[in-house]
């Protein structure tokens, strides 16, 4: 299977007998051959704590489940898509950003206080994206959404990179994370990005940065 990007905001998957994709409701925008949408709020290969996990985070809106044999044109309101290939690592992006994944990968939930503590929770606040974020593990493709398009920026032990906690798209890799603040407390009050909080990530793997600050 596996996606192919057509343009920057259009991606075909194919499906095949006995496979199946993962997509947001409302992202299919034209298929070819005998494939089947049914609604599934199980979420993957989650299971019930995965789709607990969503409920909590107000995310319980159900996934769509892909299957037969044919090729779907996959794009959402316009956005920018990116692919991303995972080879056994883990992959974390909001659960609104997810356009499609492929049924190889397992698909979780994590609180963001179990990466970055306090400041963890704090960026969920602050950044008005909630406080549990959605991990898709092992391998295949997955295509998240963006605004104004999407760049990938290495990390690695020797060089962190600080971020914008609303561009912020998705990272993968042994990566943590932490929300600093150049202000104090009483200057952050009404603030919600810019120079008053930069996410730092550190460790190896990658980030997804977006263009724009705008929210899905």
């Amino acid at each position: 299977m596996g996606f192919r990007e057509m343009n920057a905001k259009v991606v075909e998957a194919t499906v095949a007998p006995g496979q199946r994709l993962f997509s947001q409701r409302g992202a299919m925008l034209a298929y070819r051959g005998e494939v089947s949408f049914t609604p599934n709020l199980r979420g993957g290969q989650g299971g019930v704590m995965s789709m607990i996990g969503r409920r909590v985070a107000n995310e319980d809106t159900p996934l769509m489940t892909v299957e037969g044999s044919g090729t779907v044109l996959f794009g959402h309101g316009g956005h920018h898509v990116q692919v991303i290939h995972l080879s056994g690592d883990t992959l974390y992006v909001e659960a609104d950003r997810l356009l499609a994944f492929e049924g190889t990968l397992e698909q979780g939930t994590v609180f963001l206080g179990t990466q970055g503590g306090v400041m963890g929770m704090v960026r969920g606040q602050v950044s008005g994206q909630g406080l549990f974020t959605t991990t898709l593990k092992g391998h295949g493709a997955v295509a998240v959404m963006a605004h104004g398009g999407v760049v990938e920026l290495p990390i690695t032990p020797q060089r962190p990179v600080h971020v914008d906690p609303q561009a912020y798209v998705a990272h993968h890799g042994d990566v943590r994370n932490k929300l600093s603040t150049a202000l104090g407390w009483r200057d952050m009050v009404g603030r919600g990005s810019g120079e008053a909080f930069q996410l730092e990530l550190s460790g190896s793997g990658a980030v997804y940065v977006q263009a724009s600050e705008e929210k899905l």
